[in-house]
């Protein structure tokens, strides 16, 4: 499978690989631990946890609402309003994904309910630390910003 960067990939409910990517899969693991001291989930059961977190019992894709200020950066989220185009949280900015690159971005608006399409087991990976991957236009955007 091929994704625009990693944060594309982590939000349609996948994992680093854990044979040609080890040292990020091993990142991944340690992130979603409750305590450093806690035993380090498989392969298996990450892929578990991750399968029951990004489909429904229909086969669809499992979305879960959040509050816009309490996600961390790399999460991808719909908007209220703001059609079926995924926005990547980074910092105070959204950044408008598409199939070629990321194609825009917004201020990261304060006090909103959004949709979050990356699967919870994921966020919970990001917000322990967890910092993925990105396609060159995310960067090309967050420098025009600056």
């Amino acid at each position: 499978m091929f994704f625009l960067d990693e944060a594309t990939a982590l939000a349609a409910g996948h994992r680093p690989c854990a044979e040609c990517r080890r040292e990020r899969f091993n990142a991944f693991r340690r992130t979603v631990v409750d305590s450093p001291n806690d035993p380090l989930p498989s392969a298996v059961e990450v892929d578990t946890r991750l399968h029951a977190d990004r489909l429904t019992p229909d086969g669809s894709k499992r979305l879960h609402a959040a509050e816009l200020d309490t996600l961390p950066d790399g999460a991808f989220v719909l908007l209220p309003d703001g059609g079926a185009v995924p926005h990547l949280v980074w910092g105070d900015a959204l950044l408008a994904w598409s199939f070629t690159g990321y194609a825009g971005w917004l201020d990261r608006p304060r006090g909103v309910a959004v949709d979050v399409l990356t699967p919870e087991l994921t966020v919970r990976a990001l917000r322990g630390g967890y910092v993925p991957e990105l396609h060159p236009s995310a960067r090309a955007l967050l420098d025009r910003r600056e």
